[in-house]
């Protein structure tokens, strides 16, 4: 798999993610950034290339001077992303994903949780994106620093967050007002893909349905914007009761 641009692979070599090699621009400029000096510390074969060689190896076409190739993307397990929330002493905060095609709404999402502390995301190993460079890319290097675990059914790992005492709530229409209920707790929010929202089958299995208000003629978000909103008013909720100790 390849990294592209400096805050991906900035942010894989802080995290001792294994990278086989990095290309850099031959331009003279891209030698004195911080990045240069980072793989030279870690040890990491730096080849230094034409610009346009680079432009033929980039998958996304936006690689800023950068490529590194790495080991395919490894995955987590619910287990370990369980494990996070217990280590840090917090309630569990997970997202899951039901069938987000869109590689740019995967990375955008990906960036939104982890900057708003969510413990992992889980998504569905069949009809959705997987992770790949673009979706590294988009994130901004946020992929390196939150847990994600591919499964191979969201009903089975839904019965069992329940069973961890674990609240599942689905964002989706049609339901009681996000900024009414209670977030701070142990929680997994589902969200649903571009087109289609929510499976029946997964709704069935959640606990309720958590919606935002909507206050224009369009009825329905983005996702990862929606995701952006959910996330972040349980986190503010989650900081309103340590403000209040």
């Amino acid at each position: 798999m390849l990294l592209e641009g400096k805050n991906a692979i900035k942010e894989a070599l802080n995290n001792n993610l294994t990278i086989n090699k990095i290309y850099v621009d031959l331009n003279y400029k891209f030698r004195k950034e911080e990045i240069i000096n980072l793989a030279t510390q870690k040890k990491v074969k730096l080849e230094f290339l034409n610009k346009n060689i680079l432009d033929k190896k980039s998958k996304t076409g936006h690689h800023q001077g950068y490529i590194a190739e790495t080991v395919d993307f490894q995955y987590s397990s619910l287990d370990e992303i369980l494990n996070i929330a217990k280590k840090k002493n917090e309630k569990n905060f997970i997202i899951l994903l039901d069938g987000i095609e869109d590689p740019h709404n995967l990375g955008a999402i990906i960036r939104s949780c982890e900057c708003a502390g969510v413990h992992g995301i889980i998504i569905p190993k069949n009809r959705a994106c997987q992770i790949n460079e673009t979706v590294i890319r988009t994130s901004t290097g946020a992929i390196s620093n939150i847990m994600i675990a591919k499964v191979t059914n969201l009903k089975d790992v839904i019965k069992e967050l329940k069973q961890q005492n674990i609240w599942v709530y689905a964002a989706e229409a049609c339901g009681e007002n996000i900024y009414k209920k209670n977030l701070n707790q142990n929680i997994a929010i589902v969200i649903g893909s571009e087109g289609f929202g929510i499976k029946k089958s997964i709704l069935s299995c959640c606990d309720s349905v958590i919606s935002l208000p909507l206050m224009g003629k369009i009825n329905s978000l983005n996702a990862s914007v929606a995701c952006g909103i959910v996330v972040f008013e349980t986190l503010r909720q989650r900081l309103g009761e340590k403000n209040d100790r």
